[in-house]
């Protein structure tokens, strides 16, 4: 890509903060032009106001706009940089630091319920052993892109494991997340990896906790791991959901 490429936004604030500095440096030329020639008990002929108008915009104009450029490559690269730091470089779901650090965040901020999924591809060495490591990335992919076309936007998608993947679902009770645990493990087994002929359908197990908020992220991997545990014990490909009550008991368990 060329590095002087620009996504329309920032040419949009280039321009925009170009022609305000241009037209509030103009008028600042002027009025000092004026004052100083007032001071010299003359007036501003029209030589003297073509230059207090102009000179700013010839001379300073093209040094200004390099100047916007670079400052918006510079914040274009920073977030491509910050992209990169929080993205898994295969699926292009969120890292599990990034997944578990949003995740955090929302949970400390959302006042309804909220649910973690913990998705795990099933028989996943079998794929590997038999199709090789190449078509066991396409199947990661392949599962990353069901998860990501199930979810709703703002739903924090991330590959938190080998062949593990979270998804938190904000403002989702039982009902609206098995409703997307549902469809999220249709839409994997729908899905084939291919080699050589031979066709391997994919299927996922899936865990999830659903609190009211006032759970840590630690708290609800925990349950959400045991009830994936518990779905892969059941025969896999399904899903299997706790709740808040199973936080509170896990609490008191705990002492």
């Amino acid at each position: 890509m060329n590095k002087f490429a620009l996504p329309p936004s920032e040419w949009g604030i280039v321009w925009r903060r170009t022609a305000l500095i241009l037209v509030a440096s103009t008028l600042a030329s002027w009025v000092i032009s004026n004052l100083v020639m007032m001071s010299l008990n003359e007036g501003m002929n029209e030589v003297g106001t073509v230059l207090a108008l102009g000179m700013p915009t010839a001379l300073g104009g093209p040094i200004l706009l390099f100047l916007q450029v670079r400052s918006a490559q510079l914040r274009e690269a920073n977030r491509r940089l910050e992209l990169l730091a929080s993205t898994d470089w295969l699926t292009g779901c969120l890292n599990r630091r990034a997944f578990t650090t949003r995740v955090s965040s929302s949970l400390g901020q959302i006042e309804g319920n909220g649910t973690l999924l913990v998705i795990d591809a099933d028989h996943f060495k079998m794929v590997n052993d038999r199709f090789g490591h190449e078509r066991g990335d396409e199947a990661l992919q392949l599962i990353a892109g069901a998860i990501r076309d199930n979810v709703r936007e703002g739903d924090l998608v991330g590959r938190i494991g080998g062949e593990e993947f979270g998804v938190f679902l904000e403002d989702a009770g039982p009902e609206v997340a098995d409703l997307a645990a549902e469809r999220i493990r249709a839409a994997v087994n729908a899905v084939f990896v291919t080699s050589e002929g031979i066709a391997q359908r994919l299927s996922v197990s899936i865990g999830g906790a659903v609190c009211a908020g006032d759970a840590g992220f630690s708290e609800l991997f925990r349950i959400a791991d045991r009830r994936l545990y518990e779905a892969k014990h059941a025969g896999r490909n399904r899903v299997e959901l706790g709740s808040s009550a199973a936080l509170a008991e896990m609490r008191v368990a705990a002492g």
